[in-house]
């Protein structure tokens, strides 16, 4: 099964203004480690230095496990489904930021 596939079927994740004060630190950790990627993706190409990108997916992924295994007690869908694991870390972090999804 491909992703675009697999993607259709995964169960929802819930992404409610009704989240769990839990599921909100998750939810900020993973907006603050997604905005560091971004700034590092910039500082990188002003700066033409390729390693600040690596330091970017550190941040990010630094930050949203720190949300899943010590905010959420559970493990990020990186581990078994890495490409869908970053669309839908992409997807909440432009609905945070076009007010469509709530902190």
């Amino acid at each position: 099964m491909n992703c675009p596939n697999l993607w259709l079927h995964l169960p929802p994740i819930p992404l409610s203004p009704n989240s769990t004060p839990v599921t909100r630190g998750t939810r900020v950790l993973h907006f603050i480690g997604t905005t560091l990627f971004f700034v590092a993706l910039v500082v990188a190409a002003v700066w033409q230095r390729p390693l600040l990108i690596l330091a970017g997916v550190v941040a990010a992924y630094g930050f949203a496990w720190v949300g899943h295994f010590f905010v959420e007690h559970n493990r990020p869908a990186t581990f078994q489904h890495p490409w869908l694991s970053l669309r839908g870390d992409f997807r909440l972090y432009f609905d945070l930021l076009r007010g469509r999804e709530h902190f």
